[in-house]
């Protein structure tokens, strides 16, 4: 790893970011020309003490996981994604290999579709980011390690975001395993993928049940009504669709209201509670 170069760019490409590019207020005086090392520290959710030894040089070996997600804060481009991670002195992820890239494309969505909860999901359902309108639905943004997996958080953990019943809720968990399968399939090389399955099944009985099962149901990824219970405002009917991203194996899961209804008018008083809740106004100056 070229590690002065390294932290160069990483300086570089935060000073272009706006804040307001990544749904962060710019009030107040800002030294910082774009992020600051705080803002873009939460964004790819590392520390700040690691950022700042990755932008001194004094931290040399950052996992692809950790160069994925300041990618995916950065916003950076193909090639320069390419070039973080061979400043990083590794290859970028190939062929063969679950992606936790982000393409422009999907990016565009979410700055579009900002009022709308957005969460992305890799192909081992690992969320890879969520956008504000999301994180003030459900409280994401305070998520960590296995929290971020919805495998773990519907078959081991918390649950599913939304209230479902039992039925819905195991529907739920059928279809998300008979997914991981596929994947599993597609992605024979990626020892990720295996491992996922294997604490799985160590973790949760009925997933070992269904990950052995020869006769599981295809997944299906359909447009579902959902009911989120919101600690402030109460319960929220939404519909959730989910769209693939063929190339990059992406499950974009999109949160929407019908227009005019209570439902759209406790959503919009959910995010104004959540955004004011996340506003980090506490950031220290750079």
């Amino acid at each position: 790893m070229d590690s002065p170069d390294f932290g160069r760019a990483l300086r570089l490409w935060r000073d272009r970011v706006a804040p307001e590019a990544v749904g962060i207020a710019a009030g107040g005086r800002r030294r910082a020309a774009g992020l600051r090392r705080e803002e873009l520290a939460a964004l790819a959710g590392i520390s700040v003490d690691y950022l700042t030894r990755l932008e001194q040089g004094r931290a040399t070996s950052p996992s692809g996981q950790v160069l994925e997600a300041l990618a995916r804060a950065l916003r950076l481009g193909d090639n320069e994604r390419e070039l973080l991670f061979r400043l990083a002195g590794q290859a970028p992820p190939g062929a063969g290999l679950v992606s936790q890239r982000i393409p422009p494309s999907v990016q565009r969505l979410l700055d579009r579709l900002a009022s709308n909860p957005i969460v992305v999901y890799d192909a081992l359902w690992n969320i890879l980011v969520t956008n504000a309108a999301y994180d003030a639905l459900t409280g994401a943004a305070a998520w960590q390690g296995l929290e971020r997996n919805g495998l773990w958080r519907n078959v081991v953990g918390p649950g599913p975001v939304a209230t479902l019943t039992a039925e819905e809720w195991d529907r739920q968990i059928v279809d998300m395993v008979a997914d991981l399968r596929l994947t599993a399939a597609r992605y024979p090389n990626d020892p990720r993928v295996l491992r996922l399955a294997s604490d799985m099944c160590r973790l949760s009985a009925r997933f070992a049940d269904l990950w052995a099962s020869a006769d599981l149901p295809a997944s299906e990824h359909r447009s579902r009504h959902k009911h989120v219970d919101h600690p402030s405002v109460g319960r929220i009917a939404l519909d959730c669709d989910t769209l693939i991203v063929a190339g990059d194996d992406l499950r974009v899961m999109v949160y929407s209201a019908e227009p005019g209804s209570v439902d759209a008018e406790r959503l919009a008083l959910a995010l104004v509670v959540g955004t004011q809740r996340l506003d980090p106004q506490n950031l220290a100056e750079q």
